[in-house]
């Protein structure tokens, strides 16, 4: 596995953490379907919440949200379709958010994750 995979994984392990301090339960993680992939799927009593993580080192010349671009956005949102058809949820309001991930190196060499989560970062047109 290489260092880029483990640092991708241990943004979304981050944002997972983020999320249930903030009242969320993580329904399903890296959740597939034959349309893609979403990172994180997390429930709230009124909202499911499909979220997309994209980790960028601070000063990248691209925000990690810019790279949501529409044809990842329809990707997403076709696969959130299927997940709510097989888990039953069509009770729940369905939100599309992405966090981003800025990973920041400090002095002693060691780097800093921050996590900038944006709500309903896009939607279904």
């Amino acid at each position: 596995m290489s260092l880029t995979i483990d640092k991708g994984k241990a943004a979304e392990l981050i944002v997972a953490g983020y999320l249930r301090q903030n009242g969320c339960i993580i329904a399903k993680m890296n959740y597939h379907s034959r349309y893609g992939e979403i990172d994180i799927i997390a429930e709230t009593q009124k909202t499911v919440m499909f979220i997309e993580v994209k980790r960028r080192k601070q000063g990248a010349l691209v925000s990690p949200a810019e790279s949501v671009d529409l044809v990842k956005q329809r990707k997403i949102i076709l696969t959130a379709q299927d997940f709510i058809r097989k888990s039953h949820l069509e009770y729940l309001q369905p939100r599309f958010d992405v966090a981003e991930v800025f990973e920041e190196s400090l002095s002693n060499g060691k780097t800093k994750m921050r996590v900038h989560y944006i709500k309903n970062a896009f939607g279904i047109n």
